[in-house]
């Protein structure tokens, strides 16, 4: 685009979408089921019936995917849900790998 200066102007529109990560829980033998079920009902807004599916997959399979959001969410609501099962002694892992 010219402008009266003589000058072009370069405009890009080409808007890229954030990269998307996802937010995996894994199991073990020492958080509990109820636990598991608060922190994605809290945390990750899932409602009841989602989050106890959810759940019930990481314990049968021994991992779940619980989101997918950009990497500074993935990673808020990962170190959120870890803090929080720090204050109630769980082991409960959490990790984020890109989409």
């Amino acid at each position: 685009m010219a402008t009266k200066s003589g000058i072009k102007e370069r405009t890009n529109d080409k808007l890229m979408e954030p990269k998307h990560y996802k937010v995996i829980m894994h199991n073990d033998d020492f958080t509990t089921m109820e636990f598991v079920v608060e922190v994605l009902v809290s945390i990750f807004h899932k409602d009841q019936v989602t989050a106890e599916t959810l759940m019930l997959d990481v314990h049968k399979k021994g991992m779940a995917v619980v989101g997918v959001y950009p990497y500074d969410i993935a990673y808020s609501k990962v170190n959120k849900a870890i803090d929080m099962a720090r204050a109630e002694g769980f082991p409960f892992r959490m990790t984020v790998e890109a989409e």
